[in-house]
């Protein structure tokens, strides 16, 4: 299987004119890759990464490759992680020694969280078991979400969150997994969502006081509610385990066709001594395979200082 997919990742590349040969492209394919990037992205397909910063990328925004072309083109790529896989997934990634560096499937939903006290007891079930899968993996980090407000105010929603997560985080400590819950933008994406400021997520971090809870800090969806990206980081950096990107607006690539100066951001996450994982999430534009694995070389190499 993981050959085949390899095999079929190559084809794909080649009728576009772009080719993996070892961790970069072709002659051709990188002249192919060099005309979609701009900047520090057009560096070839085989640079090496500085190793100053953890990569990963999500999985969802690269549906359209099988779990094995994903994990083929991460390794290509130079680093060695997959965001937002699900226990069905981690088989492959072992097979490619690609980490499964924030783990997912526990949840109910996104609009279902653990603000709602009346799913605790689902919650708490779903989530003991799903420690133990990610701990007997290996792996660490495990996605959990606020859920939507339905009219609660943010001070209740803060005091029921913490009592649900304070029903889990005690097992997470004795399997040395931890939990993040991620923040997103009610403006655009998911309106109605509780967590949608850093504020709210901090302080909800500073009640349960456990190194296994942190945030996961969406760029792309903070600068949508909030905006202070930088400097917010440099003060509350504690509070942030990991990290999304994305172009803003749009959710597309991290490019100079949007507003963010990813360069800058990644250099103030490194200043801090962050040894997280720094995740891409951008949905990219581009109808051809090849043209999106350009996208992901060069969003890696722009957040790569």
């Amino acid at each position: 299987m993981h050959n085949n997919a390899r095999r079929k990742l190559l084809q794909s590349m080649a009728m576009t004119g772009v080719g993996i040969a070892g961790v970069g492209l072709t002659a051709s394919g990188l002249a192919a890759a060099e005309s979609t990037t701009a900047g520090k992205g057009s560096n070839a397909m085989n640079t090496p990464l500085k190793g100053n910063v953890n990569h990963s990328v999500s999985r969802w925004t690269y549906g359209d490759l099988s779990i094995e072309e994903l994990c083929q083109t991460v390794k290509d790529l130079g680093f060695s992680a997959i965001d937002l896989v699900g226990p069905e997934d981690w088989p492959v990634l072992k097979q490619y020694g690609i980490d499964s560096s924030m783990c997912n499937g526990a949840e109910i939903s996104l609009e279902d969280g653990f603000i709602h006290s009346e799913l605790h007891d689902e919650l708490e079930a779903r989530y003991l078991k799903h420690i133990d899968l990610v701990a007997n993996a290996g792996y660490t980090n495990l996605i959990c979400f606020s859920g939507n407000a339905r009219g609660m105010s943010p001070k209740d929603g803060l005091e029921n969150a913490v009592k649900g997560l304070q029903r889990i985080l005690p097992y997470a400590k004795k399997r040395n997994v931890v939990i993040f819950m991620e923040l997103f933008n009610s403006k655009v994406d998911h309106p109605d969502y509780m967590a949608d400021n850093s504020a709210w997520g901090i302080e909800l971090c500073k009640r349960l006081g456990s190194k296994h809870f942190s945030l996961l800090y969406d760029i792309y969806h903070m600068q949508i509610n909030e905006g202070d990206i930088i400097r917010t980081i440099r003060e509350s950096h504690q509070y942030f385990g990991h990290y999304h990107t994305a172009g803003v607006p749009g959710r597309h690539e991290i490019d100079a066709s949007q507003e963010l100066n990813y360069e800058a951001i990644a250099k103030a996450i490194v200043q801090t001594g962050f040894k997280g994982y720094l995740a891409q999430e951008f949905i990219p534009t581009s109808k051809s395979k090849a043209s999106r694995i350009a996208s992901l070389h060069q969003a890696i190499q722009i957040c790569d200082v």
